[in-house]
């Protein structure tokens, strides 16, 4: 049965769709991926078509725009088919978004190293704990160390809260992949953001196990 991951983040511009790509492929080269595509602004969807026309893109995935009523059901036919499946959600809390975060092994909460994107993901952190789902937050578009970063880190230990110790960071290299429909693991898995994302993934994995 694949296990499930919701990306998701209220808040514009912490990377989500983008990380849900970049993760999706990586995933996908050591596996069967589904990514399913439910927040409205289709970005996902339109990267998974650009995609499917790319003769370059060699990661077993699977990219699908689904409406958030339709998730449940279409879930339940990925989980004979694919490993693990990534859901790309809406950036509010609406019903889609709780479709989703039920229907998770682990709700995936990205974050700018900053105090708003933390204080963004507080209604997903209440939303994953009334579904009873377990949390994990990380850091996307990170510099590889500042004050603002630490001072983040220690908020989120004294919360309790899950921080992985793996990170992307502020790469153009990420970007440029996903203009092609493809993912940095396809197009430069030996460069430091290849490197990145496959950290991600792996631990992902670990903790879904």
């Amino acid at each position: 049965m694949a296990r499930v991951i919701a990306v998701a983040q209220q808040k514009g511009g912490a990377g989500k769709t983008m990380l849900a790509a970049q993760l999706g492929v990586a995933l996908g080269m050591g596996g069967r991926v589904g990514l399913l595509d439910i927040d409205p602004q289709g970005t996902l969807g339109a990267w998974g078509r650009l995609r499917a026309a790319n003769p370059k893109a060699s990661a077993d995935l699977t990219v699908e725009s689904v409406s958030g009523w339709r998730l449940g059901n279409v879930l339940e036919t990925l989980h004979g088919s694919c490993d693990l499946v990534l859901i790309d959600t809406p950036p509010v809390l609406d019903s889609n978004a709780r479709r989703a975060i039920r229907g998770a092994d682990l709700v995936l909460i990205p974050l700018n190293p900053t105090p708003p994107d933390l204080w963004a993901a507080e209604g997903t952190l209440t939303l994953a704990t009334e579904e009873r789902r377990p949390v994990a937050l990380m850091f996307n578009r990170a510099p590889s160390a500042s004050k603002l970063r630490r001072r983040l880190e220690v908020e989120i230990a004294a919360r309790r809260l899950q921080l992985l110790d793996t990170a992307l960071g502020n790469r153009a290299a990420y970007a440029n992949s996903f203009a092609d429909g493809l993912g940095i693991a396809e197009t430069g898995p030996a460069t430091l953001a290849g490197q990145e994302v496959m950290a991600v993934a792996e631990r992902l994995r670990t903790l879904l196990a």
